[in-house]
């Protein structure tokens, strides 16, 4: 994907009123160990998060892994049936007519097939001019068994879920049956748990210390946090920061 021109962000909303910062988009791709059209998505997932080819933003990449295909001939490590529903609500919203993998959804607010780079960078390249509310997450670190973090947002612009998760950075499987039998495949930013912290209206700010139990100290962990309208809407802002002990 070639990189496009840096947009003028009138509408950023940010503590220090800094428009050189980059806008934040989250890109969330529905995926599947069982499914084998996902590794070209989860290919181009991993650039996305490596090389970020969007001037002018900071693309906050999460895999979250359904549980549907799980039945069909290899149980995913990582599924959750929590991310089925996420997905399926999303469906209902952007009236796609049933829940589908590879999906990339695109700040809550557009999706597109995830192993369609063309229409991908379209996409982003439109999202990076939305108005967004800033989002900082600070003191991210591991302590006794827990994920100890700091998360602040600027005023919000409408109300709004604020919402914390767990990704690991990178993970591998080498699938020995269904569709990927003998693939190595490889992932990236696979959450691990998505955690509502709570809710404001308009015109208000939310700060809150945040606390995750874990059940083993992982340093190759990362923390987003992104705030979300009501009825799993548009994603207004967010922040990654890596995990530290």
């Amino acid at each position: 994907m070639s990189s496009v021109c840096l947009a003028v962000f009138s509408g950023l909303t940010s503590f220090a009123s800094d428009s050189a910062q980059p806008v934040p988009i989250v890109v969330e791709l529905f995926t599947s160990e069982g499914c084998s059209s996902c590794p070209p998505a989860d290919s181009l997932l991993r650039k996305l998060d490596s090389s970020q080819p969007i001037a002018g933003a900071h693309l906050i990449v999460l895999e979250e892994h359904v549980d549907y295909w799980d039945d069909l001939g290899w149980k995913d490590p990582f599924s959750s049936h929590e991310f089925t529903l996420r997905q399926s609500a999303y469906a209902e919203r952007l009236k796609v007519r049933a829940p589908y993998t590879p999906q990339m959804v695109i700040d809550g607010n557009f999706e597109v097939l995830g192993s369609d780079a063309r229409r991908l960078q379209a996409v982003l390249d439109s999202s990076r001019s939305l108005p967004t509310v800033a989002v900082r997450l600070s003191d991210v670190k591991f302590e006794n068994g827990k994920v100890h973090a700091h998360i602040e947002t600027a005023n919000l612009l409408s109300k709004a879920e604020i919402y914390v998760g767990l990704a690991l950075n990178r993970a591998d499987t080498q699938v020995k049956r269904g569709e990927n039998g003998g693939r190595h495949l490889e992932h990236v930013a696979v959450l691990q748990s998505l955690h509502h912290e709570g809710k404001a209206q308009a015109g208000q700010s939310f700060t809150r210390d945040v606390i995750i139990a874990t059940e083993s100290p992982i340093a190759a962990y990362r923390v987003i946090a992104f705030i979300q309208e009501p009825g799993q809407g548009k994603i207004i802002g967010a922040a990654m920061e890596n995990l530290r002990h």
